[in-house]
Parts: structure tokens; sequence; C-alpha cells
């Protein structure tokens, strides 16, 4: 097993990072890994492993700004580092497997406990310093058309001395858009591992742009929505909630943590040009988290908003039901009475047309005139009476 010397750049100190010898003095050379536990070694000649190819979505080695190799496989990319003096390794990974996120800690003396974060996924916001390495959580989003949904991806970035490890766990950000933005200006990329870091941040932050303005489009169609009376707003304000929750869980810690590395600049000698850079992805960030606080308190109005609606709508239609009711009720009460009192003269002729021989009063002179007095002094009673009541 070769030893490894890396000669530190004579230029440029690491802001934000402790000075080199921290956990591990300069003199020490790293001995070069063997292969990542479980599974097999590179061949010789730089072919990646199965493991590589599954997870690698890039891997470079730059000195001053400028792409000096592709390895093809983890293994080949820790050979081409140890080759390059004052050179700086790009490891882009897509849901690594355990054994190379062991591998790359072996190599690169990775903190267990980030190493552990990495692989369980699902982290908040954090960013946290292991000696020379710093390690930083951050949650990417987009917004998705179709569907109208935010969509939450999960980035781990490792920073060290001489290298930067990407770990996603998710579709957002595209750091291959991010890669070649920096390759576009290799002086930017000549300032090392930060100036790789912050334009990690600067793509997470800038792809929230386009997450405020679809949430914005939203909530404008939601207020439609709830005064024209749909049934179906209730579930969609809901749901668009739910995503602001993980949309402030994403970018509140971020404006702690850019002003945690902004404390530094002096300390650490940050370069003057990423110090102006950090700062202008800070404000944005500012801005963005006022903007997705603004959006749960105005969510938060339009539900109970909604919910009045709902609730005038409700009493409108049980106050019309009542109303119709009683207009019902009213009917039913004049055909009664009608019916009664066309009942009275149908059962007095019914009585005398039954034509009986022996029948009482059916040779009587009067017996017609008196039938019909019946008959109408009986209407006249109970329309009286029904009159009275306000049936009729």
């Amino acid at each position: 097993m070769s030893d490894r010397r890396r000669t530190p750049r004579p230029t440029k100190r690491h802001p934000w990072l402790r000075p080199a010898g921290a956990n591990r003095a300069d003199a020490t050379p790293r001995p070069a890994p063997g292969p990542p536990r479980g599974e097999p070694a590179a061949a010789a000649d730089g072919t990646p492993s199965e493991a590589d190819e599954r997870s690698v979505v890039d891997a470079a080695v730059y000195r001053d700004g400028r792409r000096v190799g592709t390895p093809v496989s983890l293994a080949a990319t820790y050979r081409r580092l140890r080759e390059e003096t004052g050179a700086m390794a790009w490891i882009g990974l897509y849901r690594p497997s355990e054994a190379e996120l062991l591998s790359l800690a072996e190599e690169f003396d990775l903190h267990k406990l980030a190493i552990e974060d990495a692989m369980e996924a699902h982290q908040r916001p954090k960013l946290e310093r292991y000696g020379e390495t710093l390690f930083v959580v951050l949650r990417a989003a987009r917004y998705l058309d179709a569907p109208e949904e935010v969509d939450f991806g999960e980035l781990h970035v490792f920073v060290g001395p001489d290298f930067v490890i990407t770990v996603r766990h998710g579709a957002a950000p595209d750091l291959s858009a991010v890669r070649a933005r920096m390759e576009s200006t290799p002086e930017l990329l000549a300032l090392g591992p930060e100036a790789v870091l912050y334009a990690i941040l600067d793509a997470v932050v800038d792809g929230y742009a386009p997450v405020v303005s679809g949430v914005q489009n939203d909530i404008d169609e939601i207020e439609t929505e709830v005064f024209r009376g749909d049934p179906e707003v209730s579930r969609r304000i809901y749901e668009l909630s739910r995503e602001m929750v993980e949309f402030q869980r994403a970018t509140r810690p971020l404006v702690g943590m850019l002003h945690g590395l902004m404390a530094g600049f002096d300390k650490y000698g940050t370069d003057e040009e990423l110090q102006r850079y950090l700062r202008d992805v800070a404000d944005h960030v500012t801005h963005t988290s006022e903007r997705v606080d603004g959006f749960r308190s105005a969510l938060s109005d339009i539900l109970a908003v909604n919910a009045t609606l709902v609730t005038q709508q409700q009493n409108a239609e049980m106050r019309a039901l009542a109303e119709a009711g009683f207009e019902q009720n009213e009917e039913v009460k004049k055909i009664s009475a009608w019916a009664a009192i066309l009942f009275a003269p149908t059962l007095v002729g019914t009585i005398y047309g039954m034509n009986f021989t022996h029948m009482p009063e059916l040779d009587w002179v009067w017996g017609y005139p008196f039938a019909i007095l019946l008959m109408a002094v009986v209407c006249v009673s109970l329309y009286v009476i029904f009159k009275r009541r306000g049936w009729l």
C-alpha cells in the first residue's frame, strides 16, 4: 500500500475550514484505501465497478479551475487525486450504497456521524464542522406543473481541503448544470472547494424561485375557487398548506447557516468575491423565507374565509329548506281544509243517494231542500272555522 502525500495549494487558504492539521498532521500521509467493503475493487486500468456505475453521476479532478481528469470510478478518482499536486476532486453521487460511502469515509477521513446521516437521508438542513471537513445538508425543491405540487429533494455535501462530495437523494437540484457553470468560469472554480459549495448553495436557492411563483399562482387560483364556492377547494388548501410547512423547513434553517458562514469570513480569510456571492445568496434565502411565511399566513386566512363562506352557504341552504318546508305545510293545510269542506256534502249526498224504500224522510216534501241546506250549512261552518285558524 503506497503512501499518499499531497502538496497544499500555496496561494489560498480554505475559508470556512479549520486550519489544516486540526485532525491530521500535514506531514502524515494518507494511506491508499483498499477496495470498498461489500464490492469488488476497480480494475487496474480504471474500469468502474458495478456499484460505481450505478451511483457515480460524475467524478472529476480539477487543477487551477480546469478539469484535468475524469475518472470512471471512485478508486480511479482517488488515484488521480493523489497523482495531481494542488488538485481538487469533485465527486457527484446519486443514492450511493453503504459500501461506497464507507470507501469515501476511509479515503477522505469523513466523520462516521456524517456518513450515518448521508446513509439515512431525511435530515433537516444543517451545517456541521468535523475537523477539516464541512458537512452540509440542503433541501432542494422544484415545482411540478402538471400535478401542481412541490417536490422536495435532499442533498448532502462534504467539503474538505481538496475535495467536494455531493450525495443526492432526490431529483433536485440539477448539479450537472452547476458543474457546467463552474467549469465555464475557471477563475471561480480555481478558488477551490468553497467556491463549489457557493455554487451549490446558489443553485438550491435559485431553484426556490420557480416554486415561489408556482405557489403564488396556486394561491391566486384558490382565492378564486373559494369565492366561487368550489367544494374541492378545502382539500387543495390543506395539501398546499402541508407543502408550505415542508418548504418552510427547507428554507428557514438556510438563513442561519449562511449567516454562520458569513460570520467566519474574517476568521478564515474568505475571498472577497465569494463573500459578495454568499451575501447575495443569503439575501435571496431571506426573501424566500419571508415569502413562504407569508404564504402560510395567507393560506390560514383563506382557510378561515372558506370555512366562513361554507358555514354561510350551509345556513342559507338550511333556511331555504325550512322555508320550503313551511310553504309545503301551508299547501297541505289548504288541501286538507278543502278536502274536509267537500267531504261534508259528499257524505250527505251519499246517504240520500242510497234509495232504500223505507228510508226515513225519503217521501218528505222538504227532504231535498233540507239536504241542500244541510250541505251548505256544514260547508260554510267548516270554511269559517278553517279561515279563522289560517288554513285558508
